[in-house]
């Protein structure tokens, strides 16, 4: 049994960001800043309130009688007292014969030949921390990109306007940064259990290492393009972010309603079809929010039982960092074209910033490639596949070349010698058209 160590992780970078937070608005209240402190306040008390509701949604506690951890709640005192609770189930296993024991299969991951199907038991002990894994997993999620990254945009806007990094902000700026990324690693890890979910997951440190370096890029070059841009166009930034996360908010809405599927009643047994409307804008909401900074890694789909699309592919997600390039360049191009006097003192620098931006964001692609070639815990499932529909494609572009090559034959339905009948062509066309949707669908990524 594994020790709670992710969840006192992200215990200590909530309590950390939020000790900060209150710590830099008294400084910005002191010095008379009353919108910097209204700001840093907002973006660390809201998301923790957040917090605190996911944890009692996960825990369902609002059908169980615990007053007492309700207050906790309602104090901001819940993840502690969640990480107090995972410690003593996992110090109190195995000192007591645990009478009621689950069995769970799940298959290994294959090296050679067919994935083979294991049998585990698991202790009730076991299965609260993986309660408690799960609910904190997400709410890490919640906290780095409700949270998190709106504040680290926020306190590196005004470095850039004050010129200058006071200690306190600058402690701030560098838990901010550290819970986005570890939020981003833990998106992509759920994406792979939750994709993959009938094997058996581990993780290696070379994967971990290639998530952290890929996230960090990401978020960090993305930050500080919206940071220069709102530098140089002030409010023109708003519609920005407000755009991307107007289209990511609506997405799974207009693909649930043109798929007419009926409306999602699984979620909860206790919740009232208001209830769950609220539940699924809440999680479109973070869906929209993580898709503003970064790749979600998963695709949200509101017909699906278990609302989360497993069929992932790579036009997906080319497509994002494609548009996302695209943004980030034309971002920049107006930064320095209407760039401000702070900016014109360094105007032989800008050049090279922006060139250093977009390597950052090329850093970022680059150890996404390597994490999905070698890293992956998966990659034996999809590689086959992918070399498969890639094949399938070639196949497709030299039918109709060799076709248009070919002068038509005088007796009109007669085959010459290598060429097949009109209704056999046809047939290997369909079989591979299917072939290549079958191959497309096999080869996705997490």
């Amino acid at each position: 049994m594994r020790a709670p160590s992710s969840i006192f992780l992200s215990v200590c970078l909530f309590t950390a960001e939020t000790t900060a937070a209150l710590y830099l608005s008294s400084t910005y209240k002191s010095a008379g800043d009353q919108v910097w402190q209204t700001l840093t306040l907002l973006f660390s008390l809201v998301p923790s309130m957040l917090v605190q509701l996911a944890l009692i949604f996960f825990y369902r506690d609002l059908g169980r009688d615990r007053p007492f951890i309700l207050l906790l709640h309602m104090l901001q005192f819940g993840p502690i007292v969640r990480c107090l609770e995972a410690f003593w189930t996992y110090g109190s296993a195995g000192r007591v014969e645990d009478p009621y024991v689950s069995i769970t299969r799940k298959k290994q991951m294959p090296r050679r030949g067919e994935p083979e199907e294991v049998e585990r038991q698991v202790g009730r002990a076991e299965g609260k921390l993986v309660t408690h894994r799960a609910a904190f997993a997400r709410t890490a999620v919640m906290q780095a990109f409700l949270g998190s990254a709106p504040q680290l945009t926020l306190q590196l806007y005004i470095c850039v306007l004050q010129r200058g990094v006071s200690v306190g902000r600058g402690t701030l700026m560098a838990i901010s940064l550290l819970s986005v990324v570890y939020g981003a690693v833990r998106c992509n890890i759920l994406a792979i259990k939750i994709k993959y979910d009938d094997y058996h997951v581990s993780m290696s440190p070379p994967a971990y290492l290639c998530i952290f370096l890929w996230r960090s890029c990401e978020i960090a070059s993305r930050v500080a393009v919206l940071v220069l841009f709102s530098s140089v166009l002030k409010i023109w930034v708003l519609p920005v972010v407000a755009l991307n996360f107007l289209a990511f908010f609506f997405q799974p809405w207009i693909l649930f309603w043109r798929s007419r599927s009926p409306f999602p009643r699984n979620i909860e047994k206790t919740l009232t079809r208001v209830g769950t409307a609220v539940v699924l804008c809440m999680l479109t909401f973070l869906y929209a929010g993580i898709n503003v900074f970064c790749w979600s890694a998963v695709q949200v789909e509101l017909g699906d039982p278990d609302l989360i699309n497993k069929s992932h592919n790579w036009y997906r997600m080319a497509a994002y960092y494609m548009l996302r390039l695209a943004e980030n360049a034309s971002l920049l191009l107006v930064c320095y074209v209407y760039r401000s006097d702070f900016y014109q003192l360094a105007s032989a620098s800008a050049p090279l910033l922006v060139l250093e931006l977009l390597g950052l964001y090329a850093a970022c692609v680059f150890f996404m490639l390597l994490f999905y070639r070698f890293c992956h815990p998966c990659r034996r499932l999809f590689a086959s596949g992918a070399g498969r529909s890639f094949r399938d494609c070639c196949s497709l572009v030299r039918l109709p070349r060799a076709r248009a090559g070919r002068r038509p034959s005088r007796g009109g339905g007669a085959a010459g010698p290598g060429r097949l009948p009109p209704s056999r062509r046809s047939g290997l066309e369909s079989g591979l058209e299917s072939g290549l949707e079958s191959g497309l669908e096999s080869g996705e990524p997490a």
